[in-house]
């Protein structure tokens, strides 16, 4: 019976597809029900077949549950490897740093560190167990680092100072010069300002001097003092005879510079009338000390300078007349005194034709702000000569003075306007005016230096023209712009 039993129980396993062991058949068709047996023996309830829907919502929930690290895919629990743990974790990844810059700044990978870290380097390799060991200076407190600026040299200093003075010729603004100088100059080099000033003054003309006096003037009191003019004085006084080489009239030019500062009340007199003193090679200074430096004797150039500004304070007008010591130049002169030397420098040239003479006078005159009364009275000079030669020659002239920038474009333009606004004056001692004054500006113009709204604002003469003679002697209405040729 007993046999009878396992033979019924083995052939309802092998029916369901399924072993004794629960395990399935191979043998069993793919779409057969599935049943399982427990450790107990009994049979499990079959599994029914899941459809698609069922299988996508399956996978959308194990793919949401790996995400949540609860669970891994068909439900598993979720495994991180070690090395991808810490990945996105701020901590240190090896027992020393992650390269970034120190707290103090100047760390990291790739850098040269903070100044005078060189010198711990240096320490650092020190073996402190060798008897020989400072510990003193092994201690970085012991340092103190300082930035140290070499100190600038007296060569360094004239070509700092050169070119502020050259600027100065340029603007004219005394306290710009102030600020500049105060940015570069010690106490031992104050009287090196007045030496260059003046040395510069040598090579320029009547109305850089007069400048180079004002700015003396000016700085006086500001940064520079009585005592430093005195010995930039002297340093000119001792090296005049080379000065001379290149600048004859450097003793006279120099008398003029201590004249002029006297009566600013710059220096004391008494340096000026001191003829027969000696210069002190140390410090310049006029007034004699209980420890003074070697001295040399004053030079006969240097005698001439200081005679020639006793000269001057001496003359019976006072002081007053100091200011002018330079002369009358540049936009200090009357306007007449320019347009007269204006026309005799265009006449010179008509004979001339020496196109760098002319240049050169039109820089002497100085007032470049003023030339376009010199191409006015070069145009009316061309209206009156009535000949082709003449026109030639001024706008030669023009056209060099145009290139050479001696002459800005607005001068220019301003000096033929004036023309054009003077033509109802002009053609009445010159009929013919409009019609030169055409050619002339079309000559101009192939020449290349005359802009196109100078060109196209030429005046031209209208004519009055009636329309018969039996119209009673009305005008046209409309009056044609006929020019006369």
């Amino acid at each position: 019976m007993m046999e009878v039993e396992e033979q019924l129980n083995g052939s309802h396993a092998t029916h369901n597809g399924y072993h004794a062991n629960g395990g399935s058949n191979p043998t069993s068709p793919v779409g057969s029900p599935k049943t399982g047996v427990n450790g107990d023996g009994l049979m499990k309830k079959p599994i029914g077949t899941l459809d698609d829907k069922l299988k996508k919502r399956a996978r959308k929930l194990s793919r949401s549950n790996s995400k949540d690290g609860v669970l891994g895919v068909a439900g598993t629990p979720n495994f991180v490897a070690p090395h991808r743990k810490w990945k996105n974790s701020r901590r240190s990844r090896n027992g020393v740093s992650r390269g970034l810059p120190k707290k103090g700044g100047a760390g990291g990978k790739g850098v040269w560190g903070k100044l005078g870290d060189e010198i711990y380097e240096e320490l650092d390799e020190e073996d402190q167990n060798d008897p020989n060991f400072d510990l003193d200076a092994y201690n970085r407190h012991n340092f103190e680092l300082k930035e140290v600026v070499p100190e600038m040299t007296d060569e360094e200093f004239c070509k700092k100072v050169e070119p502020i003075i050259l600027e100065y010729y340029e603007h004219g603004d005394t306290h710009e010069v102030s600020e500049s100088l105060d940015d570069i100059m010690r106490a031992e080099r104050r009287p090196l300002v007045v030496k260059i000033a003046v040395e510069m003054a040598f090579e320029h003309k009547q109305s850089q001097r007069e400048m180079t006096s004002v700015l003396i003037s000016d700085l006086y009191g500001k940064i520079i003092t009585s005592r430093d003019i005195c010995k930039g004085f002297d340093m000119l006084l001792d090296n005049l005879p080379d000065l001379t080489l290149d600048t004859p009239e450097a003793p006279h030019i120099l008398g003029n510079f201590i004249a002029r500062a006297v009566a600013d009340d710059c220096i004391p007199p008494k340096y000026a009338y001191n003829v027969d003193r000696k210069l002190s090679t140390g410090d310049g200074a006029p007034e004699p000390r209980p420890a003074s430096p070697p001295t040399v004797t004053v030079s006969q150039q240097a005698r001439d300078a200081l005679t020639r500004a006793t000269t001057l304070l001496s003359m019976h007008q006072g002081w007053g007349h100091l200011d002018d010591v330079w002369g009358v130049g540049g936009a200090l002169r009357p306007v007449q005194t320019i347009t007269r030397q204006m026309t005799i420098l265009l006449q010179e040239y008509l004979l001339s034709r020496d196109l760098l003479e002319a240049q050169r006078s039109i820089k002497e005159l100085e007032v470049p702000h003023f030339n376009h009364e010199l191409i006015y009275e070069a145009i009316v000079m061309t209206l009156e000569a009535l000949n082709e030669s003449t026109e030639e020659a001024i706008c030669a002239l023009f056209k060099s003075l145009d290139d050479t920038c001696i002459v800005t474009p607005e001068q220019m333009e301003s000096g033929f306007r004036r023309v054009y606004d003077d033509m109802t004056d002009i053609v009445l001692d010159i009929p013919l005016a409009y019609s030169i004054l055409d050619r002339f500006v079309q000559r101009c113009q192939r020449a290349g230096f005359l802009s196109d709204a100078v060109i196209k604002d030429l005046p031209s003469r209208g004519r009055k023209r009636f329309v018969s003679e039996g119209d009673g002697g009305r005008l046209k209405p409309v009056n044609m712009n006929a020019r006369d040729f």
